[in-house]
């Protein structure tokens, strides 16, 4: 496994980010997923970890409309330009080991044409309260060159109680524009249960 170099850009909610490096278009990127399994504790002392089975997936769309969705079910889009890694049902167990859970590759390069975003969302397979993860970050990896890996950036969603109550999010979206892509971190619950549900919600407020 190759290196990559932890340096990116730290963002925050509603931040971004031109896919730009050194004047050029990035034109591959790894989007990483980690999170934490559950501290099971007793008086203060932490006795094991409960595996959380989160579900990372990809939203693309044209003009608002849903043309494809990559999943656990569907490792690569229609186009072949998205792929994911596959699925992770445990989380880290013993604390932040420093690698992704999931991984989803983008090749904006043969990627279709008419798509101009690509949403990432995340659900608990089993309804895991969002608020008792003890994380979950995403990150940004330019893979133009597969020997030189670097971070682009991260963005550290906080599992605090504004999760309360809730097993879906929206990560971020990459947005077509007239020179490229930009990154935009979004970091917001949203009150779907299953993937299906978490479709609706995104056509319907984050596209």
């Amino acid at each position: 496994m190759n290196l990559i170099k932890r340096n990116g850009i730290n963002l925050v909610k509603g931040s971004s980010i031109s896919l730009e490096k050194k004047g050029r278009a990035i034109s591959q990127v790894r989007v990483g997923i980690n999170w934490g399994s559950i501290k099971i504790q007793f008086f203060g002392i932490t006795f094991n970890t409960k595996a959380v089975d989160l579900d990372s997936s990809v939203a693309l769309f044209s003009k608002k409309q849903l043309v494809d969705n990559v999943y656990y079910h569907k490792l690569t889009s229609n186009d072949k330009a998205v792929i994911h890694s596959g699925d992770d049902r445990e989380g880290d167990r013993n604390g932040d080991d420093g690698t992704d859970n999931e991984t989803i590759h983008v090749n904006f390069r043969t990627i279709n044409p008419a798509i101009d975003q690509v949403v990432f969302y995340l659900n608990s397979y089993a309804q895991q309260d969002f608020e008792t993860i003890p994380y979950a970050n995403i990150s940004i990896i330019d893979a133009s060159n597969t020997a030189d890996l670097e971070e682009l950036a991260s963005f550290k969603v906080a599992m605090d109680s504004t999760f309360k109550g809730y097993v879906s999010m929206v990560l971020g979206k990459f947005v077509r524009t007239n020179s490229g892509w930009d990154f935009i971190s979004v970091g917001e619950p949203i009150k779907a249960k299953n993937i299906k549900q978490c479709l609706k919600d995104i056509s319907e407020q984050y596209v």
